[in-house]
């Protein structure tokens, strides 16, 4: 599990489509589980100046592969008893976004979103989501994207201060809309009682 706190942004020393390879001053063990742009991969290699991470070819066809290159977000997994400030998060990216919007405010920045339409029930305004392994609040739902005001503080310890317009994100939507979805889902195909579906619901 992860909370969407960004520990340090890595050096990509070279990405072969199968191996990451980054630098970075922390330092995980062999087998690890590391969020890289929010993706969990296992670390398969370990050196002075970094280590490597594997992805598999599932991997590649779900995440925006294009921006494993100059620096990256890595965030180790969560430790049982660890404070959680941003959201629970697993790693496993749902969807691609694609960055439509960049508007300054005064303090902050807009980024608005756009989604697939098959996540869009996924996302509520106040919710949470993840971008590039970020934890954020999502502060209006349009018809078909998010638009997320992110503070100073967030633009200046990620890297969200150089996106531009039309660069692909990995997105993970809120993990317990996910499993009501799940819930819901079963209790229209009889599956699962819409009394049990009510409960389960009551408890988020």
């Amino acid at each position: 599990m992860f909370n969407g706190l960004i520990r340090e942004i890595a050096k990509v020393v070279k990405f072969d489509g199968k191996t990451l390879s980054l630098a970075a001053d922390f330092k995980p063990n062999l087998g690890d589980s590391i969020a890289v742009n929010g993706a969990c991969l296992s670390v398969v290699s370990v050196s002075g100046g970094g280590f490597s991470v594997e992805l598999s070819s599932e991997s590649k066809e779900l995440l925006a592969i294009e921006n494993y290159k100059n620096r990256v977000h890595i965030e180790p997994a969560m430790r049982l008893g660890d404070r959680l400030d941003g959201h629970l998060m697993q790693g496993h990216i749902d969807a691609l976004g694609v960055i439509t919007k960049i508007e300054p405010l005064k303090t902050g920045v807009n980024f608005y979103i756009k989604l697939p339409k098959n996540i869009m029930h996924l996302v509520a305004t106040k919710g949470s989501i993840a971008v590039e392994g970020v934890s954020l609040t999502i502060n209006e739902v349009l018809s078909d994207s998010v638009r997320l005001t992110i503070i100073p503080i967030s633009l200046k310890d990620s890297l969200f201060g150089e996106f531009e317009v039309g660069r692909r994100v990995n997105i993970e939507t809120d993990l317990l809309a996910r499993y009501l979805e799940r819930m819901l889902n079963l209790a229209k195909k009889d599956e699962l009682s819409w009394e049990k579906a009510d409960f389960y619901a009551s408890l988020y």
